[in-house]
């Protein structure tokens, strides 16, 4: 079994972060667990301990950052970026090895499809936006996390120390250099705040804040701007609600893994 090497970025994820290392234990072989913590203030770091994680501190917050550090303290030949509130679905195991197998597959890269939980229409909507842009424009984002082989990761540039956009600032990088192919399983993401805020708000937020940076706006300042988020009368309404992470997503789901699907 080639040995992966996984790259999770957290701050303040001590809820959801078990979850997702315990989807992250059904792997069968040799693993490097990298756990970069931006300066969490609750238990993070000790919930990555406990799972045999390696933690990295990292001196600035910001996933570009967090992604850099640990992208280059990986050992193996495949990373695997992950963000901290994600489900992995139960077949991943298969799908994962099937690719880094093969040698073949080094000089592509490879996501997960977007799924996000909860049951609304306005999410499914939004799924099926996702996967048409990943597929046919190339731009998966982070929360589809990241399959790569560390040399294609240095022929493309690897992850710049950005305040935000650092998965869209990679991938047209990357995209240039090699095809983006899906791995053809969900990597659910939390639903929190597409349910506080609301999934169109948010969802035309996202794509003014890229347009602002496509025209060479300062990622800080973008930053400072997504930090902002406007609150809307679901945030009042359950302002005292703890947020619930993503559920298994495939804990009621039988079927096997269906066959990679190219990009």
């Amino acid at each position: 079994m080639t040995p992966l090497s996984v790259v999770i970025p957290t701050l303040n994820e001590s809820r959801s972060l078990p979850l997702l290392l315990a989807d992250l234990g059904r792997w069968p072989g040799p693993m490097q667990l990298l756990v970069v913590d931006g300066g969490s203030s609750d238990a993070t770091a000790t919930v990555a301990h406990l799972a045999g994680a390696e933690v990295l501190r990292s001196g600035e917050r910001g996933r570009g950052q967090q992604l850099l550090l640990g992208s280059t303290k990986a050992r193996e030949d495949w990373l695997l970026v992950l963000h901290a509130d994600s489900r992995l679905h139960p077949h991943w195991p298969a799908a994962v090895s099937t690719v880094i197998n093969d040698p073949r597959n080094s000089t592509q890269a490879w996501t997960f499809n977007f799924q996000v939980d909860g049951d609304r229409l306005m999410l499914r909507m939004l799924e099926q936006a996702v996967a048409l842009r990943s597929r046919w424009l190339q731009r998966p984002y982070g929360d589809q996390g990241l399959l790569i082989h560390r040399e294609l990761l240095a022929k493309a540039g690897g992850y710049r120390p950005l305040a935000l956009m650092e998965d869209l600032d990679l991938v047209m990088r990357l995209s240039r250099k090699a095809t983006i192919r899906q791995l053809g399983l969900p990597l659910t993401t939390s639903g929190r705040r597409w349910r506080t805020h609301g999934v169109w708000r948010i969802a035309w937020r996202n794509a003014r804040l890229r347009r602002r940076w496509r025209r060479g706006e300062d990622p800080v300042q973008l930053a400072n701007a997504y930090a902002a988020e406007p609150v809307s009368w679901r945030t009042r309404r359950h302002s005292g609600a703890v947020a619930a992470p993503a559920p298994n997503p495939g804990a009621d789901r039988n079927s096997p893994p269906p066959d990679l699907q190219t990009g």
